[in-house]
Order: structure tokens, then sequence, then C-alpha cells
């Protein structure tokens, strides 16, 4: 059976809503799918194509293929999406647990 999970996320300051749904399909890839009230992120989802969970998680940041599609769409580096979707790869690939992560700013 194939894994998944969705991932909403709060971009913040811009009120801007993104969910990710990821889920393993027939050959170990991770579909990723990308609804946002962003137009930049619906830009990105425009290029997004299925995944290795291993090779976006154990990659260096500047070389997973998320990050590069995010690098060459979105135009603020603290937008949190990017982030959001290797955890959603990383959880139905079943290299992690579905465990909430936190940015709390004081």
């Amino acid at each position: 059976m194939a894994k998944e999970c969705t991932v909403r996320v709060d971009a913040g300051v811009c009120k801007m809503v993104t969910t990710i749904h990821a889920k393993e399909n027939d050959m170990g890839l991770i579909e990723l799918d990308i609804q946002s009230d962003c137009p930049n992120v619906l830009k990105m989802s425009w290029m997004v194509k299925p995944v290795s969970p291993w090779t976006e998680v154990e990659a260096a940041m500047n070389e997973t293929d998320i990050y590069k599609w995010a690098s060459e769409r979105l135009p603020h580096a603290a937008c949190p999406v990017p982030c959001a979707m290797i955890k959603a790869v990383e959880v139905a690939g079943d290299l992690g647990l579905k465990r909430n992560v936190t940015i709390e700013i004081e």
C-alpha cells in the first residue's frame, strides 16, 4: 500500500496557505500535489515531478530538486513551503514520522 501524507503551511505574514499532498507511487517515487494561495508557489508547482525520497532527504539542501525549483520561482528565501515539501517527501517515503514542525517568532 502506498504511503502518503498531507502538510498544510500557513506561511505567516503573507497569509498565503499551501497544502501539499505527498504520495508514494508504484515506482517508489513521491508525487506531490500542491494547492496554494500563493502565485509563486503555484508557478513552482508546475515544475514539480516525482522525486526519490532518499535522494531528496540525503542531498545537500542546495542540491535537492525541491530547493532548485524553489530557487527558480520563489522570491523569498524565508518561505517555509520548500521545507514543508521536503518533510512531506520524507514522511511519504517512510523516512520520517508524521510529526508537526513549529517555528515561533517572538
